[in-house]
């Protein structure tokens, strides 16, 4: 059973800085993607940033040049540098990863239980 683990969030002043964490768990043989996405009270989840294996990361258009995504393979792990903090960037922040985790087994979606990230004064 593959489990997805966030941490990092919490509470911080505009034009402040986080990082995120997300670790991937279980039994797994290859991991294709992993990336964030993020879901304000009463607006649609969206991806914030994503890291396919092997390519080039993409971003939001809201976030470029503000946010960095980065992975440990060896740690089966996802990061997300957010910096320069907007009070709209205020969201659960929710670690997705695209995953087979055997030989066996096709690929599949998993998501992590999501982290709250608040940026106000």
């Amino acid at each position: 059973q593959v489990q997805l683990v966030e941490s990092g969030g919490g509470l911080v002043q505009p034009g402040g800085s986080l990082r995120l964490s997300c670790a991937a768990s279980g039994t797994i043989f290859n991991i294709y993607r992993m990336g964030w996405y993020r879901q304000a009270p009463g607006k649609q989840r969206e991806l914030v940033a994503s890291a396919p294996s092997d390519e080039t990361p993409n971003y939001a258009d809201s976030v470029k040049g503000r946010f960095t995504i980065s992975r440990d393979n060896a740690k089966n792990t996802v990061y997300l540098q957010m910096g320069s903090l907007k009070p709209e960037d205020t969201a659960v922040y929710y670690c997705h990863a695209d995953i087979r985790p055997s030989i066996l087994t096709r690929r599949q979606i998993y998501w992590g239980q999501g982290t709250q990230v608040t940026v106000s004064s």
